[in-house]
């Protein structure tokens, strides 16, 4: 059979449905998200809320949200930048700073529907997959779904690690333990030490110091800001504990103070001018060029 080429006739076009905006954009999987979002018909109005666990190049983003019609409701967030508040000066975006951030948006909120008394978590961390129960004559726990959007969901990913931490912090999030770092899939075994070190930086801790002993000026160059705030890889440990002490002694969040500005504000254009001061304006602009034309032309 010959070549045929495809002919795309006016029907054709006239029956094309442009799919979603960020569909086309590709920012939105609607098949997830359909599964994500959509509630069982029998639980009525009840949200359907989601932790939502997104990652840029500086920062981490999580959030409690639920959708309506009018669009997703943000009911929690949190940021990796808010780490420094509990001590967490470097390394902002990695798997123990996400573990980080998922344990202060589980624990903020918890508080927001005062259940942080009733539902502690995990407080002794040992990587071990950790699921909360419901406690009897008390309210039910606080039930949500990792989100995770377009990111790839492979083993060791710091999505993973979000989840991990708000589930420590006591948030129901159904789970399995293999895409935490420890799971070997071949032979199916799980192993929580490795997962531990993770949560506490220590894969970093090892890298600095096989890094310190093989390259110096590298290790100065990519670890300046820890060799700075004097973070060696012996204190790593210690800097995770005490910022999830922190976390759960105060989840707050704060607002950020605002910055008093002295002295005129910079303008790189003209301020608006009323009907009349235009008007005086063009009067002693005529009154500019005529003086400046009969000086040009000699007249007094």
């Amino acid at each position: 059979m010959g070549f045929v080429k495809a002919v795309k006739s006016k029907a054709y076009f006239k029956r094309f449905q442009v799919k979603f905006r960020r569909r086309r954009e590709g920012r939105t999987d609607y098949v997830a998200r359909k599964r994500l979002v959509i509630q069982d018909k029998n639980k009525y109005n009840s949200p359907k809320y989601r932790l939502v666990v997104r990652f840029t190049n500086k920062d981490i983003i999580c959030q409690i949200a639920f959708a309506r019609i009018e669009g997703d409701v943000i009911v929690c967030a949190a940021y990796g930048h808010e780490l420094r508040k509990y001590g967490i000066q470097v390394g902002l975006t990695n798997y123990a700073a996400a573990y980080c951030t998922g344990l202060l948006i589980g624990r903020r909120i918890l508080k927001r529907f005062n259940l942080d008394g009733v539902y502690a978590g995990s407080v002794e961390i040992t990587g071990e997959e950790y699921h909360v129960d419901s406690i009897d004559g008390q309210p039910g726990t606080f039930r949500c779904y990792l989100d995770v959007g377009l990111a790839r969901t492979t083993t060791g990913a710091r999505v993973f690690g979000a989840m991990k931490g708000a589930a420590d912090a006591g948030v129901d999030i159904p789970h399995s333990n293999k895409r935490f770092p420890g799971y070997d899939s071949e032979s199916k075994e799980f192993n929580a030490e490795t997962h531990r070190k993770h949560i506490f930086g220590q894969h970093v801790a090892d890298y600095m110091r096989l890094l310190a002993q093989q390259d110096q000026e590298a290790y100065k160059r990519q670890f300046a800001k820890y060799i700075e705030l004097k973070i060696s890889p012996d204190s790593i440990e210690t800097m995770y504990k005490k910022a999830h002490a922190a976390i759960r002694e105060n989840p707050d969040h704060e607002e950020m103070p605002v910055m008093e500005t002295t002295g005129k504000r910079k303008r790189w254009n003209r301020p608006k001018m009323s009907h009349e001061q235009r008007r005086d304006r063009v009067k002693h602009q005529k009154v500019a060029f005529r003086t400046k034309h009969q000086e040009g032309a000699g007249f007094e």
